[in-house]
């Protein structure tokens, strides 16, 4: 990257034409019910220094902080709602007991855009996702069911959020065969603490069109360097949002030795360079062509502040190496196979093919 980038100077989402900017702003932190969000001042602090920079990109979901986030949003996005790429999904359900409340299927993506949009107070969406795949509804009915909301006008762009490789390929082939809204999004976890999305995830968005907007890119929080190894053996792990963030760290499966020896290698990398473990860690994130944006959860304003910091921040070749070395994962058959010696030299018979 040698161009200086920051958050005006936008980016297309996947195979699209929508702009939007390199670093997208997440609103898991807006309210207080989960126990460690922002309060709806300091919330409101967030949102229009990330409006006043130039940012476009605001992504939230249908419980987030259970609804208060997209109550809060459609109080701060009044009279500014048309400059605004907003971001929402369904999934989670909402009424413990009914199995109709969350899921993929129609019912609940219907159910759930009528209460966001209520809640937002706007009259569409801009980017619908797909919260998290159920494994039970068939992605026919995901995919028309999508096109439909898009045809009424509700939702203007589609995509997809946790969910297995060959089943977003296979989606993205169904809409581009049948004629319906394809997905121009695939947001996944991806930092340098996780990695394997690079097997088979990024290169599938790469391929298929869509742009790929990682969540967690400072893993849970390890690789600012706010937590030790003494952290470890504290606390019980939980996966629910409440609670603290140090026990969700745990149970996401951050918040370990491994992870903590790479936030180790992050901090060196950033007391060379006079900047933050938070940047370097976002900067790693955007050399991926494949990134269109990373989602930056601030808690506070000082935390913003310090991350958007990493749009102008560039990495060395020998410090992208150090990171790469400490964060490496193994790409597993086929990659390592068809990578190696023996059947490339098989398939191209000793000659050179440039990609």
């Amino acid at each position: 990257m040698t161009e200086s980038v920051s958050l005006d100077l936008y980016r297309l989402l996947g195979r699209s034409g929508l702009r939007v900017s390199p670093l997208a702003l997440g609103t898991m932190t807006f309210g207080s019910d989960w126990g460690w969000g922002a309060d709806r001042d300091e919330a409101r602090r967030i949102f229009d220094t990330y409006l006043d920079r130039g940012g476009n990109f605001v992504d939230t979901a249908n419980q987030y902080t259970n609804g208060t986030a997209e109550r809060l949003l459609g109080e701060f996005v009044h009279g500014r709602r048309e400059r605004l790429v907003l971001a929402t999904k369904y999934t989670i359900a909402t009424r413990p007991g009914d199995p109709n409340s969350g899921g993929n299927h129609r019912k609940s993506m219907v159910a759930s855009v009528e209460a966001s949009l209520r809640r937002l107070g706007t009259d569409y969406i801009d980017l619908l996702y797909l919260h998290a795949w159920d494994g039970t509804t068939p992605v026919e009915e995901v995919l028309r069911a999508m096109d439909d909301l898009v045809r009424a006008g509700k939702v203007l762009y589609v995509g997809i959020s946790d969910t297995p490789a060959w089943q977003v390929s296979r989606m993205q082939a169904i809409a581009d065969l049948r004629g319906w809204s394809p997905l121009v999004a695939l947001q996944i976890e991806y930092s340098l603490i996780e990695r394997t999305v690079e097997r088979d995830l990024i290169p599938m968005a790469r391929e298929m069109g869509l742009g790929v907007i990682p969540w967690s890119p400072l893993g849970s929080g390890v690789l600012t360097g706010k937590y030790t190894r003494d952290d470890l053996e504290t606390g019980e792990a939980s996966a629910a949002p409440e609670g603290t963030r140090r026990n969700v760290a745990v149970a996401n499966g951050s918040l370990t030795e491994r992870g903590l020896t790479i936030a180790d290698v992050v901090r060196d990398v950033a007391a060379g360079k006079g900047a933050t473990p938070a940047q370097v860690a976002l900067a790693w994130t955007l050399l991926d062509p494949a990134v269109t944006a990373p989602i930056v959860g601030a808690r506070t304003l000082t935390q913003l502040e310090d991350n958007l910091g990493a749009l102008g921040l560039r990495l060395t070749e020998d410090e992208v190496a150090a990171l790469d070395e400490a964060s490496a994962v193994d790409l597993g058959f086929p990659h390592t196979f068809l990578a190696s010696p023996m059947p490339r030299g098989l398939i191209f018979g000793g000659t050179r093919v440039a990609r």
